[in-house]
């Protein structure tokens, strides 16, 4: 699990442990990893998947909202768990994971399934979507 991952794992623990929006957990876990104001913490691809997921109730006990307005990062997100979903082996290989997520397009990742590996190995994905 990397950095974005630990931060998307502690977001649903804050979600879930006080009545903050996605949004406030995730400004306030990536804060805590990487430090209030930085680059990392306001790096869009990660955020965007996170808040995506967030949006389509596709994390248990965070209800569906208007999270984000990130298009393609969300995309990624959904269409990653999608996939897991229907080939959960998938989960253990995230270059061909992503290559599946892309339909094979030359698109950088960008710590999206960090964020929603990190989810799916803790048992927060809600697969009935």
């Amino acid at each position: 699990m990397g950095s974005y991952g630990k931060a998307a794992v502690e977001a649903i623990d804050l979600i879930r442990s006080t009545s903050i929006s996605p949004n406030q957990a995730w400004d306030i876990a990536t804060g805590n990893e990487f430090g209030k104001g930085t680059s990392s913490q306001k790096k869009g691809c990660p955020k965007g998947a996170f808040l995506g997921l967030c949006e389509n109730g596709m994390i248990k006990d965070v209800p569906i909202g208007n999270y984000t307005s990130s298009l393609d990062n969300k995309r990624y997100a959904v269409k990653a768990v999608r996939l897991l979903t229907e080939k959960p082996e998938l989960s253990y290989n995230e270059d061909r994971l992503w290559d599946e997520v892309t339909g094979g397009k030359s698109v950088r990742q960008n710590h999206q399934l960090d964020v929603v590996l990190s989810l799916w190995n803790r048992g927060y994905i809600n697969t009935k979507t």
